[in-house]
């Protein structure tokens, strides 16, 4: 009895172990059914985003950059298609190892080496970066072969950038580079940086810098589908970029690089300029460099180089170069004079070869003077007197509103990045920089173009193409057209209406017919001489440093880089004219003997189609002892023949 009461007892307890089981298995079940419903049915879609993200790969493709070409179809700016050795650092354990182990299968040069290490300083830790460029059939073999011994290391197909014209032109069009950390900075801050998505570079200078949205494109993708093991299995979709478009330039190239020619080895600048459309024909900076140099990464004993050399090629010498005008200024003081009313046409001034004001002299060039001056007549002989007497009179305020909407000290607003305003000197800008007021004795030397006077030769020259004008103020430019790549249709750029400054029509007659009788008699007329069209100019010579009061400049005595700077203005045919030009020869003396015959050499190519008799280049650096003292001899403004010996007086302007 008792055996059978034990059997049924633990009977009972294998029926509640059992049962337990049960609810234990059916709560496992239930747990697993909860998940699966969660997985399969609420977080479906979730999952299966995912699933494709595994599977399928989203792929940027970069844009064909737009081509830049010069007005008559000159390919100045190409793309190459090239192959690149390109290493991922932080997919790499130990870098130099890796190099050197390349070294031996592809030749790494020492350059290549020093840019590298460059590029990895302005580089994320996880942007790929060229090690080797423009690899060839051969190098690109033996890469293939040996790619599994280097992990991170990769090649890549790119549209690299090349200038087939060298240095030429090359402030103009500028260089591309590599996006740095601070350019993708500056493309996220203006919501830009999806379209440079895959893109390895961007303009950095030139046309290439202020064209760049319009060059760069916009980026397409392309879905592929890959393997678990990364590799592409085919393309799913695939949405095209769009080619930037192409720029077509006002710069005639061969223009440019004669004058580039002309310049030889002297440093300075050159613009020219259509007045009836403000297209810029040349824009000369010299020296000058080699923009394929920057493409890759240029290494770091070239960028030394261009940096520590004292020529200075890098810059911008038109844009940024900020100069004193010399008595090319003399041409639009006497156009103040004459519209404010501080001088009338016939008047007569002496000129005794200074202007006395308290104590102190301020001297003419010429030290025995013009004899009696009028306006006419002080443009073209360069009367000093004349115009330290006039600026005087006006005050330096009246003359400063006057300049202004002549482009004077303000940007012109050109399609380059990074001009400079120079310096429009008043009352107003010297208590804002210097915390003093303006003193009587300082408006003189502005006069004459000397003083604080700063401009660029950009707004020289947009000046004398406003004044051949007749006051129309066209805003200067260097692209004419965008292009479509694939159409070839032609878009005009848009520019701002012409505004005109309010001028009487005899003041301009007066102004332009001193300005053709100083190519005729005064201070050019050598430079000039059995030209077959009327140009109207003006030289000019910039004093670099002071020299005392009662003592005589003399070039042989000075430095080089202290000498004047050479500067000359014109515009031609003076009756209609087609073109204005400004240029500056850095330390070249007066203005009529470096820069004057660089500025008719343009004219009579761009006019006449006519290339000057001596070689290209002949404009080189002349010593001292060998230039002709033509300083203190007087002008004479009768129209008769003058002998080349007596040459351009009337300059430099030597001030106080």
């Amino acid at each position: 009895m008792i055996e059978v009461r034990d059997a049924e007892h633990e009977l009972r307890r294998i029926r509640i172990r059992l049962g337990l089981a049960w609810v234990l298995v059916l709560l496992c079940f239930g747990m697993l059914l909860t998940r699966f419903v969660w997985l399969q049915v609420l977080r479906h879609e979730d999952f299966n985003a995912q699933a494709e993200d595994n599977r399928i790969a989203l792929v940027p493709v970069p844009p064909q950059r737009g081509l830049i070409y010069d007005r008559h179809g000159v390919l100045l700016a190409d793309n190459l298609s090239v192959y690149t050795l390109e290493i991922v650092p932080n997919q790499v354990g130990d870098l130099e190892r890796t190099i050197d182990d390349l070294g031996k299968l592809i030749e790494i040069a020492p350059r290549d080496r020093r840019r590298f290490k460059r590029l990895l300083e302005d580089s994320r830790n996880w942007d790929s970066i060229p090690i080797r460029t423009r690899l060839s059939d051969e190098e690109l073999a033996k890469f293939s072969v040996a790619k599994f011994r280097f992990p991170g290391v990769e090649i890549r197909a790119r549209s690299a950038r090349t200038y087939p014209q060298g240095e030429s032109a090359a402030h103009v069009i500028g260089y591309i580079g590599r996006i740095s950390v601070e350019d993708k900075r500056r493309l996220e801050e203006a919501d830009r940086a999806s379209n440079y998505v895959g893109a390895s570079h961007m303009g950095k200078t030139g046309v290439e810098l202020s064209y760049e949205e319009t060059l760069h494109g916009t980026a397409g993708a392309e879905e592929i589908e890959v393997s678990a093991g990364g590799r592409t299995v085919r393309s799913l979709s695939r949405t095209a970029a769009q080619p930037g478009a192409n720029l077509i330039l006002s710069i005639d190239l061969k223009l440019q690089r004669l004058v580039e020619e002309w310049f030889g080895d002297r440093r300075g600048a050159l613009v020219a300029i259509e007045p009836a459309t403000g297209e810029i024909i040349a824009f000369v900076s010299k020296p000058t460099f080699d923009p394929n140099l920057f493409v890759d990464g240029i290494d770091p004993p070239s960028w030394q180089a261009l940096n520590e050399d004292p020529d200075k090629p890098l810059l911008n010498r038109p844009l940024r170069g900020t100069y004193p005008p010399g008595s090319t200024y003399k041409p639009f003081m006497a156009m103040a004079a004459l519209t404010t009313g501080a001088r009338a046409p016939d008047t007569q001034y002496p000129d005794p070869g200074y202007f006395q004001l308290g104590a102190h002299r301020f001297r003419d060039s010429v030290p025995s003077g013009h004899g009696s001056v009028n306006l006419h007549k002080s443009i073209v002989v360069s009367s000093d007197t004349y115009y330290y007497r006039v600026a005087y009179d006006m005050g330096v305020d009246t003359i400063h509103d006057f300049m202004v909407p002549w482009g004077f000290g303000q940007l012109t607003g050109i399609d380059l990045e990074n001009e400079v305003t120079g310096i429009l000197p008043s009352s107003a800008w010297k208590m804002r920089r210097f915390k003093q007021k303006w003193l009587p004795g300082e408006t003189p030397s502005i006069g004459i173009g000397q003083g604080a006077n700063a401009f660029t030769i950009l707004q020289l020259a947009h000046a004398t193409a406003t004044l051949a004008n007749n006051g129309i103020v066209n805003k200067p430019h260097l692209v004419r057209y965008l292009e479509d790549p694939v159409t070839r249709k032609r878009q005009p750029i848009e520019l701002p209406a012409p505004r005109r400054i309010d001028l009487r029509p005899e003041h301009l007659a007066l102004v332009k017919s001193a300005m053709v009788d100083v190519n005729r008699f005064g201070t050019s007329r050598v430079a000039f001489a059995g030209a077959e069209y009327a140009a109207a100019g003006k030289t000019g010579t910039a004093q670099v440093i002071g020299i005392r009061q009662n003592e005589r400049y003399d070039a042989r005595r000075i430095a080089e880089r202290h000498r004047d700077h050479s500067l000359y203005m014109v515009f031609a045919p003076a009756e209609a004219p087609r073109l204005a030009v400004a240029v500056i020869v850095e330390n070249g003396g007066f203005g009529a003997q470096a820069a004057a015959p660089i500025a008719r050499k343009v004219l009579d190519y761009h006019l006449l189609g006519r290339l000057p008799k001596e070689a290209p280049g002949s404009a080189r650096r002349v010593p001292p002892e060998a230039e002709p003292d033509l300083r203190d001899v007087p002008e004479s403004v009768e129209p008769e023949p003058v002998p080349p010996a007596e040459g351009a007086a009337g300059e430099p302007k030597r001030t106080p």
